[in-house]
C-alpha cells in the first residue's frame, strides 16, 4: 500500500497544494514553522480520521476560512482508493472513500494504517499512564474493530459507574442494585480489552527488543512490561474491595483504565529517570518500528511510516542505523520531515535508495 497523492485546502498553514509521491521515501524539508509537520498530520488525518497533534478539528482551518479538505489517492495491491477528509466550521466532519460515505468513521480505522514517530512521542515516557494506555490501543485499533467498540463500551460503562458514584454525595442515595449491574457490566467487557491486551504484547514485545537491538548495537539492555491490577486480582472482587475508597473519591479507581507499560534500562532501572535523551529517544523509534511490524503482519501490506523532525537528539551512528532498517524491504513508504535537504540527500545517497524531496516554505511546495 502507498500514497500516491496528496492535496490539501485551507489545511492548517496551506491554502492549496497538491503533492504526487514516490512509493519508496519521499521528504518535506524547510524551516521550523514552514508546514513540513502539518502535511505528515493530513496524512494521518487520511488513515485515522484525526490529528497526531491536535485533537480539535476546528483548529486545523486555515486562519480567514470556514473550511478544510485533505484528499490522498492510495494503491494498495494496483485498487486504486480516492479518500477524502472535509470539515466545515459548527458542522459535522465528513469522511469519504471513493465519494461515499463512511456510516461510522470507525469503519475506517486500519483500512490504510500508519505509524508517526514525532517528538511528540516523548509523552510516552514521560507523562502518565494514560499516554501508554493510548499507544496500546491505538495499534490493536488499526488491527481489531471489535476492540476498538469494546473499548468503547467500557469508557460509556465506566463514565455510568462514576456518575453513580458522584450521585451518593450528591443526592445522598446509593443505588447498590445499580451498582452491581454496572460493575457486571464493566467486568464483562474489561475483560475481553486485557485478553487481548496480553495476546498484543506477547507478539509485540519481541519486535520491540529486535528493532531497539539494532538501533543501540546491542549497547544496551532494556525492557517493556505490560503492567495491570488484573494480573493479581479477579476484576469483579476488585471493584467489591474498593468500593468504599471509591465511594469516597467519587471515581473508580482500580480496572483495566489503570494499566500501563513499565519501562526500564540497565537491569530494571526506570528509563525515565536513568536514560539518556538518545536512549529514549531509540527506545520511542523502537517502540513505533515495533508498531509497524505488528500492523504489517496483521495486515499483510506495508502501512505508511511518517517519521517528523526524526534526526533531532539522534546521534550520526544510530540516525544512519535507522535510515538503513526503515530502507530495507520490511518497510514500505516513507515521509520524513527535516530542515535539512542537504542531510536528506545525503543519507539516502550514501544507502542509495531513492528519494522525493518537497521544499516548503510558508505554507507553499516546491519539488
Amino acid at each position: 500500500m502507498w500514497l500516491k497523492q496528496l492535496s490539501v485546502l485551507n489545511f492548517k498553514n496551506y491554502t492549496e497544494s497538491t503533492l504526487d509521491f514516490l512509493p519508496e521515501v519521499n521528504a518535506f524539508a524547510g524551516q521550523n514553522g514552514a508546514g513540513k509537520t502539518n502535511l505528515l498530520d493530513a496524512i494521518h488525518y487520511l488513515s485515522l480520521c484525526k490529528s497526531y497533534f491536535n485533537p480539535i478539528d476546528s483548529q486545523h482551518i486555515k486562519k480567514g476560512e470556514d473550511w478544510f479538505m485533505v484528499q490522498g489517492e492510495f494503491d494498495t495491491d494496483d485498487r486504486l482508493d480516492s479518500i477524502s477528509c472535509s470539515l466545515k466550521r459548527n458542522q459535522k466532519k465528513q469522511f469519504k472513500r471513493n465519494k461515499k460515505d463512511y456510516p461510522r468513521l470507525a469503519d475506517h480505522i486500519g483500512q490504510f494504517p500508519s505509524v508517526m514517530i514525532s517528538p511528540n512521542d516523548s509523552v510516552i515516557i514521560t507523562e502518565g499512564s494514560e499516554e501508554r494506555r493510548k499507544f496500546i490501543d491505538n495499534v490493536i485499533s488499526q488491527t481489531d474493530n471489535r476492540y476498538l467498540d469494546t473499548l468503547i463500551t467500557y469508557n460509556r460503562i465506566l463514565l455510568q459507574r462514576n456518575a453513580v458514584l458522584k450521585n451518593i454525595r450528591e443526592n445522598g442515595v446509593f443505588d447498590l442494585g445499580l451498582m452491581d449491574v454496572l460493575n457486571l457490566q464493566l467486568v464483562d467487557v474489561g475483560k475481553i480489552i486485557y485478553e487481548r491486551r496480553k495476546r498484543f504484547m506477547t507478539s509485540f514485545l519481541p519486535e520491540f527488543q529486535r528493532h531497539y537491538s539494532f538501533l543501540s548495537e546491542g549497547a544496551e539492555d532494556v525492557s517493556l512490561e505490560y503492567e495491570s491490577q488484573l494480573h493479581r486480582h479477579d476484576f469483579l472482587s476488585l471493584l467489591s474491595l474498593t468500593l468504599e475508597k471509591d465511594r469516597i473519591l467519587e471515581r473508580t479507581t482500580h480496572g483495566i483504565h489503570k494499566d500501563d507499560l513499565s519501562f526500564t534500562i540497565h537491569e530494571d532501572m526506570p528509563l525515565k529517570k536513568f536514560g539518556s535523551q538518545g536512549q529514549q529517544k531509540s527506545f520511542l523509534i523502537a517502540l513505533k518500528l515495533a508498531q509497524y511490524s505488528f500492523l504489517q503482519r496483521e495486515k499483510k501490506y506495508k502501512p505508511l511510516l511518517l517519521l517528523d523532525d526524526i534526526f533531532d537528539k539522534l546521534d550520526e551512528k544510530r540516525t544512519k542505523k535507522l535510515m538503513q532498517m526503515v530502507s530495507n524491504d520490511e518497510f514500505g513508504q516513507i515521509f520524513i520531515t527535516d530542515t535539512d535537504a542537504f542531510r536528506l540527500e545525503k543519507i539516502f545517497e550514501d544507502i542509495a535508495q531513492p528519494i522525493r524531496i518537497f521544499a516548503i516554505q510558508g505554507g507553499t511546495v516546491n519539488v
